[in-house]
Order: structure tokens, then sequence, then C-alpha cells
């Protein structure tokens, strides 16, 4: 996947250079935050919510950390992105996040995807994909669509397994038991 350089909002480092607030995270950052984003899953499975979690990362500093709240908050816009990036947006007080990385445990739906694309978002990188409502690879994808009006580019994989294995755990544990024949 080719994506196109994100639009950025000038001022010093603003390219992403050495030094930068806003350079990109290494593996080791990245792995951080996956683990962080994990216990935010399991936070959300504590509660009811499909254990989905989602950090917020400028450079190596973390900005943000949620984790899905729409039973908790009978939301349906409550996923673990959505609020992680609001909350981003808040503690950089400005909407373009065009110097961060989103790092989160399922691939984004198309409502999220399609927020990471507003934020001008630097970088995604999820855990495991979501074959029924992915929107950065798997039905769609959102964040390298040359129609919109940003494209970032996209990691896949990192934990995999872990995240998937609170997904499937979860969702086993609500599944009835097979009857009897």
């Amino acid at each position: 996947m080719t994506a196109r350089p994100a639009r950025t909002a000038g001022g010093p480092g603003a390219d992403g250079g050495p030094g930068a607030a806003g350079a990109m995270p290494g593996d080791a950052d990245l792995e951080r935050a996956m683990r962080r984003a994990l216990d935010e899953a399991a936070a959300a499975a504590g509660h009811g919510d499909v254990p989905v979690g989602a950090v917020v990362l400028r450079g190596g500093d973390l900005l943000a950390a949620r984790h899905n709240e729409r039973h908790r908050t009978a939301d349906p816009t409550a996923h673990a992105e959505l609020l992680a990036l609001r909350d981003a947006a808040s503690a950089l007080g400005r909407w373009r996040l065009d110097d961060c990385t989103l790092v989160v445990t399922l691939e984004p739906c198309p409502m999220c995807a399609g927020a990471l694309v507003a934020a001008r978002l630097r970088q995604l990188v999820f855990a495991t994909p979501d074959p029924k409502a992915g929107a950065c690879g798997s039905l769609y994808n959102l964040c390298a669509d040359p129609r919109l009006n940003h494209e970032l580019p996209v990691r896949a994989g990192l934990l995999a397994g872990d995240a998937a294995d609170l997904l499937t755990g979860f969702f086993a544990d609500r599944r009835p038991p097979p009857a009897d024949r």
C-alpha cells in the first residue's frame, strides 16, 4: 500500500524529523502502546463491552488510552478509537492529529476509519483484523482510498494473537453452551 504523506500543520518539527515531538514511534514504543491497548481492552470486557482498546501516541509519548464504552454509556459511537482521538485532540488543543499514531487492538470499523482520515492521523497500527466490519484492509480500506482527502499507512498484526484471544474469550463466554443431543 502506498500512501500520500500526511499534510502537516507546519512549525518546528512538524515534518517528524529527528527531535520532533511528532516523530514516528519506534517498534518498542508501538509494542508498549499495544500492551497498554490490550489492558484497556480487558477493562472494556470487565464492564460488558467488546474488548477493544486504543492508544494515541505522539512520537513515543502517550496522549490518550481508552476502551470501548458503548454498553456502559449507551452511546453507539463510544468506540475506543473515537474516545482516544477525542482525548488526544483535547490534550493537543487541535483536531488535526497529523503527527500522531493510533494503536488499537482490533481493525477499525468504517465509522472509526473515517474519523482517522478526518483527523489526518499519521499512522494506524492494529493487532487483529476484523473480517466482519474492518475498514482498514478487510472489507474496505478507507485509510488508503485516494478519493478521500487523506491517506495513512496501516500496520497490521502487532500482538495479534493476544488481541484475538481476548475477543474469542469474550464472545465464547456469551454464547450459549451447545445443546445435548
